[in-house]
């Protein structure tokens, strides 16, 4: 609840200081009269519940509750484990389909609850891969593989044989940090 409400009551109280302090500058109280630090005070005080009410009207029937985000992230992460209907699977998702068949037995059965995604969005990560989740031993979180086909058709492209092996190189170091290890230690595997 508190962590819905900070932001409003962040955006009221910069809102009522600023005001406050305008009016300050502008009618500097006396220190004869505490009239006008009192009508000051009042005047900062419903233009923040004012900044408030108007915050929470404007966004209070547009949330969508936590148990509606839990069922469009499930649909979501079963969707991403589908190929589209619409499409026949590209080369790529056939070198990645092959990556996966060369993983051992175990691994490839690890995998089969972990959708592995691919994307176009490498560049903005400056990546051919991420995992999203905790590790295996510590899955409180949803895991993800992504592959990222543009960074990766980018710098093997021109050499299938090459393109092959990052393809398989960079599922099998997104695969070791589901199974734990830190990007330290995938390096120090040589993946």
């Amino acid at each position: 609840m508190l962590e819905t409400l900070r932001p409003i009551l962040r955006a009221a109280a910069i809102a009522a200081f600023t005001v406050g302090t305008l009016l300050w500058l502008l009618n500097p109280p006396s220190l004869s009269g505490a009239g006008g630090l009192l009508a000051i005070v009042v005047g900062a005080l419903a233009l923040l519940l004012l900044g408030a009410w108007v915050t929470v009207a404007m966004i209070g029937g547009e949330s969508m509750s936590e148990a509606e985000v839990e069922r469009l992230v499930r649909r979501s992460e079963e969707l991403a484990r589908r190929p589209p209907p619409d499409r026949a699977p590209t080369e790529f998702d056939e070198l990645v389909a092959d990556a996966i068949d060369r993983l051992p037995q175990e691994f490839q059965d690890v995998l089969r609850t972990v959708p592995i995604v691919i994307s176009h969005h490498g560049s903005e990560f400056r990546a051919y891969g991420h995992y999203y989740g905790g590790s295996i031993v510590h899955g409180d979180r949803e895991h993800r593989i992504v592959l990222y086909q543009d960074t990766i058709e980018r710098d093997f492209g021109r050499d299938p044989e090459l393109l092959r092996a990052q393809v398989e190189r960079t599922l099998r170091h997104e695969v070791a940090h589901h199974l734990g290890w830190g990007e330290r230690g995938v390096r120090g595997l040589g993946l």
